[in-house]
């Protein structure tokens, strides 16, 4: 009999057909997250499960699935996963990274350009009939080309961010939990600084970290406290690295320039208030919305779990400790 699985997105059909050919494959059908309500009733005789970053797979979610042998979440961040739990019952879970780095570099970039030269602002007025005339101090932006961008998180997409910053003559520091090696350093745009000093010194401070008990609220009151009142805050990263209630109130009070969200803290709702602010770009969670992106996401999710139910090593396991105990 062969295994059965469950795929909790809408995925094109070159990465949906080597499942289906190979599985028994219950996948949903709509652009649109699965309730949690039918994922949790469709689980329960599933070998497999191939899941997006919006589904909490939770004790309740493993505790209903006792044949499930393999997880591969189509995401890098999997705080979503409760991953002692599933390592308890002895299955792997993997992520997909290196993929989406150049995508979410890029819009990084874009939300940087985007808030500095007012874009969305503009675009708005033009398209309310308000473009009447041009005036040499109307609608001023910010230069990006020779300021200081300070990037937290220096790890694939940090240094991606990094790269592009190079090219518009960027002052690069950065902040990492692990320093580069002087070698490495040497080799990189980018200098090192405590995030203090980062705070204080960037115009742009863009957010590369996962999210842990360690990162979350990393920007709360204090931290935006230290930043200049020209520069402006870029979130790529996850919502809850930010403090978004004390975002708001920084600048609503004029205490910084501006800000870039790709990510939200309650996703998908806002702190009230967020949206009436002219100065904030908000996107919706589009890091890694590239056609070309999504589809090589997806592609890595499945090899993963083939992987795992082949009783092979995933790729991208995320929960080594578990191979023992699965195997």
């Amino acid at each position: 009999m062969s295994q059965k699985i469950l795929v909790t997105g809408n995925l094109p059909a070159e990465v949906m057909d080597p499942l289906r050919k190979k599985y028994e494959v219950e996948a949903h059908a709509e652009d649109r997250p699965m309730e949690r309500q039918q994922l949790l009733s469709r689980i329960g005789d599933r070998d497999g499960l191939l899941c997006m970053i919006t589904d909490a797979v939770d004790e309740e979610l493993l505790g209903r699935a006792p044949r499930l042998k393999m997880i591969a979440n189509m995401g890098v961040g999997y705080n979503h996963i409760d991953i002692a739990a599933a390592t308890r019952r002895g299955i792997p879970v993997s992520n997909t990274p290196g993929v989406l780095t150049d995508a979410t570099a890029d819009l990084a970039f874009t939300l940087i350009l985007a808030v500095a030269r007012r874009v969305v602002e503009g675009d708005r007025r033009v398209r309310e009939g308000k473009f009447k005339l041009w005036a040499p101090f109307l609608f001023l932006g910010r230069e990006v080309s020779g300021k200081t961008l300070g990037i937290v998180g220096f790890g694939r997409i940090g240094r991606a961010v990094a790269r592009r910053a190079a090219g518009f003559g960027m002052r690069v520091l950065y902040h990492n939990r692990s320093r580069l090696t002087p070698a490495e350093e040497r080799e990189s745009p980018a200098e090192y600084a405590d995030l203090n000093t980062l705070l204080a010194q960037a115009d742009f401070v863009s957010l590369h970290v996962p999210l842990s008990g360690e990162t979350r609220h990393l920007i709360g009151a204090a931290e935006l406290s230290r930043m200049k009142p020209t520069a402006y805050l870029i979130n790529t990263a996850r919502g809850p690295v930010v403090d978004e209630v004390a975002l708001l109130a920084t600048l609503q009070r004029g205490m910084i320039a501006g800000a870039g969200l790709d990510v939200y803290e309650n996703e998908p709702a806002l702190t009230p208030g967020l949206a009436d602010l002219p100065n904030v770009v908000l996107l919706p969670h589009v890091g890694s919305a590239t056609l070309e992106t999504r589809t090589a996401m997806a592609a890595m999710a499945a090899r993963n779990l083939i992987a795992g139910l082949d009783g092979q090593r995933p790729p991208n396991l995320v929960n080594p400790e578990v191979l023992p105990a699965a195997r």
